[in-house]
């Protein structure tokens, strides 16, 4: 393949596109929209220009930073100068001086040269970078300070290979505590996690966001965003292996986020670069030859024996000690729920999707869990769609806020504000921060009523729901109320039902968040009786899942009944 005159960005995208190289669909999206933003900026339809003389220079110096352990250099591989030529060479068309690029999400499979990458980026930031000339504040932020400190360490650790090796290096620079100063333009670098306390005049010029996947609040990624309102060329770098957390702000926000741009839409954000090294399916993990796509240095013929034999023996280690969701996640970047035994991936759920549907004059089945007065309440339901022959099912929940609902948001990280103005859930009014009870009853009423529901029955756990049965049983006695016992007995056949019926597009649902981020949490729990959902870990929201399935206990064998076609009606075999 004759590529002669062109830079290593552009061979790399045409061997990506071209098969040479086997890469992840979002990793040719990126490819792809390369090429295209060449044709459209040489077309002048673009507000950007590609001048990778820029990155060359970030290139050369990050080649000749000495391995921490070795104290070797070592070349860069095609795919992370693809990634460094992305972000220095692409410039604003009317001030080259300024990168395109102001925010990037990388992910891959850990082993891949992610982390020395950025730590490199980092350092030439902080040596030679000029936009601002003065005063360049750099961050290596993480969830938590331990985290926070490895890349940081990284760079600490290459500064001083530099400063042992080159005299003006040493001159310019120095390290105070957990700070590496640049004496000549007053420039630094430091680990930022919540832990840390208030900084004066904060305003991050370049902000690492490691394995953003454990982040549980997207607090670190908004006080690095909202503190560049004044900077003309700042960056901010979200480097991170998939993780467990699929209600984190990574999972729910960024990483779709950044697929959409890939996938659906190159100029959604002009600003915001994306790689994402992933298998594509859960399958291709049998099939040795795909694992490139999520662990890009294999396709480094240099790299392939030593990363294969790695990967090999963590499957092997995986397989035999049970710890195979790990293995998944950090060697091969698939999103899991959990360690443990999940109940329902993500992507089945996400495939049971629809949008919201006219339940007027349905049968109903309706769960309630009332959980704790001080948390979470939580009322969902199925109704029989007789014309599609399927389930639907949707959720309502009612939020407490005795400890504050900026504490709860924060800790469940959920938006429960938004969730609220979107009709999904309702904040308590109550002073006392608990969840109002006749509030609940009358919201339950006025859904009933309004949508003309034929009430097949209110299954409810008896756990605290005496008030609501009270109320129930004096003002509609006509609605069934059923009890459900929580013992496995009881739940396993439908729980292990429920999942099949998601499975095979019985059960569809309205993409309400609370029910979907339960779903996400749920872990299964075996005993010689089956299996149920588990409800001893407290700190997982899987109210409302516990309140449909009290409900699908109850009507998941009831039959959908056929229509009458016209053949029958007319043979002899019809009569009223």
């Amino acid at each position: 393949m004759d590529m002669g005159g062109k830079d290593i960005a552009y061979v790399y995208a045409k061997k990506v596109l071209s098969g040479d190289i086997v890469a992840s669909k979002k990793v040719k999206a990126a490819c792809k929209r390369h090429l295209n933003d060449l044709e459209q900026a040489e077309k002048g339809e673009l507000d950007y220009v590609y001048m990778p003389e820029y990155a060359d220079k970030v290139i050369r110096f990050i080649e000749t930073l000495p391995d921490v352990k070795t104290g070797e250099t070592f070349p860069l591989v095609d795919f992370q100068k693809f990634i460094v030529s992305m972000l220095y060479g692409w410039r604003e068309q009317h001030n080259t001086k300024a990168r395109r690029f102001k925010k990037a999400f990388i992910s891959m499979a850990r082993k891949n040269g992610k982390s020395i990458l950025v730590a490199g980026i980092a350092l030439y930031e902080f040596l030679f970078g000029s936009e601002p000339a003065y005063s360049r504040q750099i961050y290596c932020t993480a969830n938590d300070k331990n985290q926070s400190k490895i890349v940081f360490d990284m760079i600490r650790k290459q500064l001083e290979k530099l400063r042992s090796k080159y005299f003006e290096i040493e001159k310019m620079t120095k390290r105070v505590r957990e700070e590496l100063q640049n004496r000549e333009d007053e420039s630094y670098i430091r680990p930022l996690s919540r832990d840390t306390g208030a900084i004066d005049g904060f305003e991050a010029y370049v902000g690492i966001l490691d394995e953003f996947a454990a982040s549980k609040t997207d607090e670190m990624l908004e006080l690095l965003e909202s503190s560049q309102g004044q900077l003309d060329n700042p960056l901010i770098l979200i480097i991170s292996t998939a993780g467990f957390n699929l209600n984190g702000p990574m999972y729910k926000t960024e990483y779709p986020y950044a697929s959409k741009i890939l996938l659906e839409d190159y100029h959604l954000d002009d600003e915001y670069f994306a790689y994402i090294a992933e298998q594509d399916t859960a399958r291709e993990i049998k099939n040795p030859d795909m694992w490139v796509k999520s662990n890009p240095l294999l396709a480094i013929p240099e790299q392939r024996d030593k990363v294969m034999k790695y990967l090999n023996k963590r499957l092997k280690a995986g397989f035999e000690k049970g710890t195979i969701n790990k293995v998944y996640v950090k060697n091969f970047n698939i999103w899991r729920q959990s360690e443990e035994e999940s109940y329902m991936t993500a992507e089945n759920w996400e495939k049971a999707k629809i949008e919201k549907t006219d339940i007027h004059g349905r049968r109903a089945w309706i769960g309630v869990d009332v959980g704790r007065t001080s948390d979470l309440y939580a009322i969902s339901w199925l109704t029989m769609n007789e014309e599609m022959k399927r389930w639907e099912v949707d959720s309502f929940s009612f939020v407490a806020t005795k400890y504050g609902l900026d504490t709860k948001i924060k800790r469940d990280s959920m938006d429960y504000q938004l969730l609220e103005e979107k009709g999904e859930c309702q904040i308590t009014k109550l002073e006392s921060g608990v969840i109002d009870n006749e509030a609940v009853f009358e919201w339950l009423e006025d859904f009933i009523l309004s949508n003309d529901l034929l009430v097949e029955g209110i299954c409810y756990d008896p756990y605290q729901f005496g008030d609501m049965l009270t109320r129930i049983e004096k003002t509609y006695p006509e609605w069934p109320l059923i009890e459900v016992r929580q013992g496995t007995r009881t739940l396993s056949m439908p729980t292990k039902q429920f999942k099949d019926d998601v499975l095979n597009g019985k059960v569809m649902h309205m993409g309400n968040q609370l029910l979907s981020a339960a779903v996400h949490n749920a872990i299964l729990e075996s005993n010689n009786n089956g299996v149920r959902i588990d409800k001893s870990k407290n700190s997982n929201k899987i109210d409302p899942l516990d309140a449909l399935l009290d409900a699908y206990a109850i009507c998941f064998l009831e039959e959908f009944t056929e229509p009458l076609d016209d053949d029958y009606i007319m043979n002899g075999n019809f009569s009223f």
